[in-house]
């Protein structure tokens, strides 16, 4: 496997072959978008986790653009969306196992429990805890702590937002008494339960999924996506060094 820094964060060049084996480890797994990415030099704490994480993925198509077009270097994305497809077929394969689902409200907390539900997953197997609003500047959940120390789960799943989920990820792999999978899909499972966007492996493969956002809720996702083009210039200027 090869591996990309940027801004002294590790970014892995992962095959779909390679899935299998990633998913046995332990650690920190993090997705961060476009937009996310383009505000790393005002968000140090965002920073600061992606750069403390053991699995770093493509999941920004126009990432990985800009880093074949200004760089010369070819990477493969490797979105979070189909981190997820991955990991839900190993799910059907596999129920004996315990997840926490970390969740922004409790609409979505009903939602994805069914779904898991529906993937076979026993409900003795599977929790869900509904976040707080955390503070940006300071993300810590002694409570979610606590919760996932007692029940310690194979997998906790991070459904919040880019930026927040990060943070919280890396509070949590630092404190947890037991090495485990913290997740940080942020709203990709929404592609499944269809609670979001109707996105699929043809648009995830060709890198639109930006579009069918936009085109699904264009007040939230339009402002969003022009802020990316902020790393246009990151990349730019940034030396990146290919291991």
């Amino acid at each position: 496997m090869i591996f990309i820094l940027f801004k002294k964060i590790k970014f892995i060049n992962l095959n779909k072959k390679d899935f299998t084996k990633i998913i046995k480890k332990s650690g920190l797994f993090v997705f961060p978008s476009g937009p996310s990415l383009a505000t790393i030099n005002e968000k140090k704490q965002y920073l600061k986790s992606l750069r403390n994480s053991d699995f770093v993925f493509f999941d920004s198509g126009y990432f990985v653009l800009l880093l074949r077009i200004l760089k010369n270097i070819s990477v493969k994305k490797f979105s979070g969306y189909l981190f997820l497809k991955l990991l839900f077929n190993q799910f059907k394969k596999n129920r004996n196992i315990k997840i926490l689902s970390v969740d922004p409200n409790s609409k979505l907390s009903t939602n994805n429990k069914l779904f898991f539900t529906n993937l076979g997953i026993p409900k003795n197997k599977l929790f869900n805890y509904i976040s707080p609003i955390y503070n940006a500047s300071k993300i810590k959940d002694k409570k979610l702590l606590e919760i996932a120390n007692n029940l310690k789960p194979d997998f906790i799943i991070l459904n919040l937002g880019g930026g927040v989920q990060e943070i919280l990820g890396l509070y949590l792999k630092k404190n947890l008494k037991k090495k485990t999978k913290i997740i940080c899909t942020g709203a990709a499972i929404s592609f499944f339960t269809k609670d979001q966007a109707p996105i699929n492996q043809i648009f995830d493969r060709f890198f639109l999924g930006w579009l069918i956002r936009i085109l699904f809720k264009p007040g939230v996702y339009l402002p969003r996506y022009l802020k990316a083009f902020k790393l246009f210039k990151l990349v730019i200027d940034e030396k990146i060094i290919v291991k």
